[in-house]
Parts: C-alpha cells; sequence; structure tokens
C-alpha cells in the first residue's frame, strides 16, 4: 500500500510508525508542507496520516498551506481512504468535518491515563485501545466530536481524546507514535510549553522511563495492523 503523511515541522514525523510500515513492506512518502512541498494526487496514495505540530488550525495567515492542507484532507476522506490524524491532525480532521477546535481549559503534555469510552465498542479499535491506558500528549487545543464519529477516549484534563468514523477516518489527540528520540526533539523545540502547570510535566519526568515509549508504540502497532486488515 502506498502510506503518505504531512507532515508540519521538520521535528514531527511518524515516530515510531515509520519502522512498522516499513517492515511490512508498505510504500511511505510524504509533503513537508512547511517546506512548501506540493501535496500529491489522490490517486497515487492509499493511506493518508497527517501529523501534528505547534500551531493551531486556524493559523491560516501565518501558514497558508492549511487551506490547501484542508482540503486534501476533506478529499481524502471523501474518497475513502483511510485517515489516520495524530494531535494537530487530529484537530483538522475534526474541522474539515464541521467539528468545532478550540483551546482546552488545560494544557496537557506528559503521560496521562486515557480511558477508552464505552461508545468505542462497536468499532475496529474495541480490542485495539485497552479500557485504560497511559500514553504521551502535547497539546493546548481539543475538538468536538463531528456528526456521526464516535468518541474514542477521554482523560481527565481533556474530554475529547479521539474519535472514529466508518471504521477509517481516525483523529487521536494523544500520541502513540512518539519515541525517547522524538519526544527529546519536542522537548528541545517546544520547551518553552513547559510551564509547570497542573497537567504539564517536567522534561526529566517525560522522558524518565522509556518503557512508556515502548509501551505505546506496542499499541500503535496493532492500531495499524487494524487499520492494514481494514483496506485489504
Amino acid at each position: 500500500m502506498k502510506v503518505h503523511h504531512l507532515q508540519h515541522v521538520p521535528f514531527e514525523g511518524l515516530g515510531s510508525m515509520e519502522a512498522v510500515l516499513k517492515e511490512k513492506g508498505h510504500q511511505l512518502s510524504s509533503t513537508h508542507l512547511y517546506a512548501n512541498q506540493d501535496l500529491p494526487l489522490l490517486k497515487d496514495i492509499d493511506w493518508l496520516i497527517v501529523m501534528g505540530g505547534p500551531m493551531g488550525i486556524y493559523d491560516e495567515k501565518i501558514y497558508p498551506w492549511l487551506r490547501a492542507e484542508k482540503e486534501f484532507i476533506r478529499d481524502a476522506i471523501n474518497s475513502g481512504k483511510i485517515v489516520l490524524g495524530i494531535c494537530l491532525g487530529a484537530q483538522l480532521i475534526a474541522d474539515v468535518l464541521g467539528a468545532r477546535v478550540y483551546g482546552n481549559i488545560h494544557r496537557e503534555i506528559g503521560w496521562f491515563d486515557i480511558r477508552r469510552s464505552a461508545k468505542a465498542e462497536g468499532t475496529i479499535l474495541a480490542k485495539v485501545i485497552p479500557e485504560k491506558i497511559e500514553v504521551f500528549h502535547w497539546h493546548g487545543d481539543t475538538f468536538d466530536i463531528p456528526e456521526d464519529a464516535t468518541l474514542l477516549a477521554e482523560s481527565v484534563a481533556c474530554k475529547n481524546q479521539g474519535f472514529i468514523m466508518d471504521d477509517r477516518v481516525l483523529a487521536f489527540q494523544f500520541h502513540l507514535e512518539t519515541t525517547l528520540e522524538s519526544a527529546i526533539s519536542l522537548i528541545d523545540h517546544c520547551g518553552d510549553e513547559l510551564d509547570g502547570s497542573s497537567y504539564v510535566q517536567s522534561k526529566n519526568e517525560i522522558l524518565s522511563s522509556p518503557q512508556r515509549f515502548s509501551n505505546i508504540n506496542q499499541v500503535m502497532r496493532s492500531v495499524l495492523e487494524v487499520l492494514e486488515r481494514k483496506n485489504c
């Protein structure tokens, strides 16, 4: 399969997903939007993965490529592609599906539990996302759940942590793909956001246990495997 990802900054790539997708023999391609690279033709891709970034979805005056990106995501969803959005990518998917995206009450950065929603039981992720799991977060915004989508999970600090629609459009506010290396890179570039507020951990807390990254990366692998079977 041809898996294409949209990248918003140099330091937020596929993370653990890259090795898994390559291992399974998928053809990978990307558009680095910050470098003004062209978007592909929809006919040339099977999956679309939309990554995170420090900008907001409404920052079109600063990042004019956001307009074309939103149209591309909308077209990919409407054409029946598998679409996965993470953090900013999830917010972009919510926006193109007509849901509101706005500042969350709390900034949420670090390791915090999410709980799977009872509504997720009838979806392809019911047996993939544990009932309760500690995952990595780095966000200040949140979204409403789009019409016809199903809430996946919630946390204490953020009610809507993800959704799924038609078992092929997935939006994760949280991160399962983050590795120790990519977390260090995030801290290097966005460490000014570690403000010590209620749901923001310190650099040392975030990096204290490499096993945490292995745990979430294994769940990310399972998500990709479920999507792979869905695409067959």
